[in-house]
Parts: C-alpha cells; sequence; structure tokens
C-alpha cells in the first residue's frame, strides 16, 4: 500500500497543479505545478524522500518500515513550510489582494501521507507514546507554521480569519453533540448487551431494530424526527425552554444516538460474550460476588472490544454530526453548507478538514488505547 500511495504522491507532484493563485474567494484562479515553480531538477530533489520511501516499501522489513515511518512524519510535518515556500514564488505580498488556494497535487500529496502513516503504524503497531509523539510532530508543525503567519496567504486560512469566533463556537458545538450522542449510545448500548445476556430471545429482536435504523438515511431519519419533537415541544412548553424542538440539537442527539446503538451495542456484547468461561468460573471460585466477578473480570478483559466499539461509533458520529447542520444543529456543517451555496470551495474546506482531522485523530488515539489494554490482558495473563 505505501508503494502505491508513493506512486501516486509523485504523479500528483508531476502532473497536477499544487496550488491556485486566485484574485477572490470565487474565481478559480491560474494553476501553478511543481516544475513550474523550481524546474524539473529541483523538482526531482523535492521528490526524493517520497522515491526514498517507495525504495524502502519495495522489500518492507521491520526496520525499514519504522524508518518509513520516520520519512513520512518528517514530510508530513514539512508539508506547511514547503507549501508556504511554494505560495512566495507567485504571491509577493502575503496582505495583498490574491489568494492562494490549495490544489489537486498537493491534497493528494498530504492524503497519501497520511494514509501511509496509518497504514505503517498499523503494521508496526507501537504503543500509545510513539503514536503521541507522531501526532504531535505532524499537527504541532502545522500549527506553529498557522501561527507564525506562514500560511496566511491561503485562501482556506483568510476564510478562517474572517470567521475565527464562528469556528471556534462551531468546533465546540461539534465536540459536544458527538461527546454527548457517544456517551449517551454507550450507556444505552451497556444496557442492551447485558439484556441481550441475560435473555437470549431479545438478541435478534434487539439487533434487528438497531439494523432497520441503521438503514434509514440520515436526512430522512432527520425528517422523520421533525414532527414528533416540534408536537412535544408545543405540548409541553418546558420541553421547548430546554431547547427540545422539531429542529436545533434535540433531533440531531436523537439521530447520532440511534445510529450510534447498532456498532455500540454489537461490539459491547460481543466483548462481554467473549470472555473465557474458565476464568470467569475461576472468578466465582475464588468467592467473588456476581457485581465483582462483572467489574473486576469481565468488563476488564472486554475493555479492549469496548475501546473498539467507541473507537468506530465515535469517528462515525463524527461524520454525521456534520450532516446536523441543516436542521440546525451547528457544527462544522455549517460551514460546509454555506461554502456550497455560495460556491465558496475554500469554505467548504474549513469545514470538511477539521471534521476529517479529529476523526483521524480519535481514531489514532483510541486505537492505541485499546492495543495498549491488549498488551496489558496478555502482559496479566503471562504474569
Amino acid at each position: 500500500m505505501v508503494l502505491a500511495l508513493g506512486g501516486l504522491a509523485v504523479l500528483a507532484l508531476w502532473g497536477l497543479d499544487a496550488v491556485r493563485i486566485q484574485p477572490n474567494r470565487i474565481v478559480s484562479g491560474t494553476g501553478h505545478g511543481l516544475i513550474e515553480a523550481l524546474g524539473t531538477g529541483p523538482a526531482l530533489l523535492v521528490m526524493l524522500p517520497l522515491a526514498l520511501v517507495m525504495a524502502l516499501a519495495w522489500r518492507p522489513t521491520r526496520g525499514r518500515e519504522a524508518l518509513m515511518l520516520m520519512l513520512v512524519t518528517a514530510m508530513l510535518a514539512a508539508m506547511p513550510w514547503a507549501l508556504s515556500l511554494f505560495i512566495g514564488q507567485f504571491i509577493d505580498d502575503p496582505g495583498g489582494a490574491a489568494r492562494a488556494a490549495v490544489s489537486g497535487a498537493s491534497w493528494l500529496v498530504g492524503f497519501a501521507l497520511i494514509l501511509m502513516l496509518i497504514d505503517l503504524r498499523q503494521r508496526l503497531q507501537p504503543g500509545a507514546l510513539v503514536t503521541l509523539v507522531l501526532i504531535a510532530v505532524s499537527l504541532g508543525s502545522l500549527g506553529v507554521a498557522f501561527g507564525r503567519g506562514a500560511l496566511d496567504s491561503l485562501a482556506l486560512v483568510q476564510e478562517y480569519e474572517v470567521r475565527r469566533a464562528a469556528f471556534a463556537e462551531a468546533i465546540v458545538n461539534h465536540l459536544i453533540l458527538v461527546g454527548v450522542a457517544v456517551g449517551a449510545s454507550l450507556v444505552l448500548a451497556l444496557g442492551l448487551a447485558l439484556w441481550m445476556r441475560r435473555v437470549a430471545g431479545v438478541r435478534q429482536g434487539v439487533l434487528g431494530v438497531l439494523s432497520f435504523i441503521q438503514t434509514i438515511p440520515s436526512l430522512a431519519l432527520f425528517g422523520l424526527l421533525l414532527a414528533p419533537l416540534a408536537w412535544l415541544a408545543s405540548r409541553f412548553p418546558l420541553l421547548s425552554d430546554l431547547g427540545i424542538q422539531g429542529i436545533g440539537w434535540a433531533p440531531a442527539l436523537l439521530a447520532l444516538v440511534g445510529y450510534s446503538l447498532l456498532p455500540m451495542t454489537r461490539n459491547t456484547f460481543i466483548a462481554l460474550d467473549g470472555v473465557d468461561p474458565d476464568v470467569i468460573e475461576a472468578a466465582r471460585g475464588m468467592g467473588l460476588a456476581p457485581l465483582q466477578v462483572f467489574f473486576q473480570v469481565r468488563l476488564p478483559l472486554a475493555l479492549p472490544l469496548l475501546i473498539e466499539g467507541i473507537r468506530i461509533t465515535t469517528v462515525q458520529a463524527i461524520g454525521l454530526a456534520a450532516v446536523a447542520a441543516l436542521i440546525g444543529a451547528g457544527g462544522l456543517g455549517t460551514f460546509i453548507f454555506q461554502g456550497l451555496g455560495q460556491a465558496a470551495m475554500n469554505l467548504v474546506m474549513l469545514g470538511a478538514l477539521p471534521i476529517v482531522l479529529m476523526a483521524m485523530l480519535v481514531d489514532a488515539l483510541l486505537k492505541a488505547l485499546a492495543d495498549a489494554a491488549r498488551r496489558g490482558d496478555a502482559d496479566d495473563r503471562t504474569g
């Protein structure tokens, strides 16, 4: 996979525009590629790290994969600064009217490097500390470049500067909506999983209902919730005072919980039911009460799979929460739909990119936490 992604990145740098210089936010502007800016020789030198990664990926070993991981992280960290220097070739005055839009080559290289990082991390299975360092180096470099004004000419940054306060509010709303939905679905899923374990006959029915909810398109589910919630708000003023209405956070939260329940419940049930019966029997033989067996034995052993369920659900909820902006729930989806309405793609990216980064960050952190829990279980058993 690394070899194919490296080849894609090289082809993108060779044949596509890296930036587009725009006179304003609507006009597409003029595209400029790497070879046009640097010439063939210097452009080949810029592609040298990618070529080295591809050479290492040809006959991978664990040592070579570790070296590739460091190279890919270094390239990701260098991208904001390289982009800044590249834009400087075409914009003399960063404070002028012209703006630079990130174009095809830059997007493809960035996403290819991120996918390489994910693939290499899955192969090497580094600890949580190494994962945090990789994330800190990659995002830290972007944050420093942004803070020092190296990216001020980017149209994306200019869109952010105009909406700084609204962007911070959207991030907070998005995180709150996702956090409450995932937390509520975890509590409900735990209760449903315990019920399914205790009463085997309800298992098929519960999973069938949750699967049916999962098949309803998100916009249709939001629409189905509008009428009953609006009716409840009109009949019970207290609910309206609490903000429970046909539009807003209430239908968005209910829909996100509904979509989250199937993966969360299924993983929770499999995790709790998959604990070795001999271990449970041994715990009972030691005189542990049922609640002690659950909290001290079954739940810790089920923890890695439980975290996997939380990871899947959270990543799904981060994406779905963007659609909730259509019914007035706020969040980062607001910028996406505003940008689509105004044909301003950089405004769309202002909403979309944080969602992508947020999902990848949560995925990496929870994956590292699940791996750490598995290693802890293995150490306990061998110890």
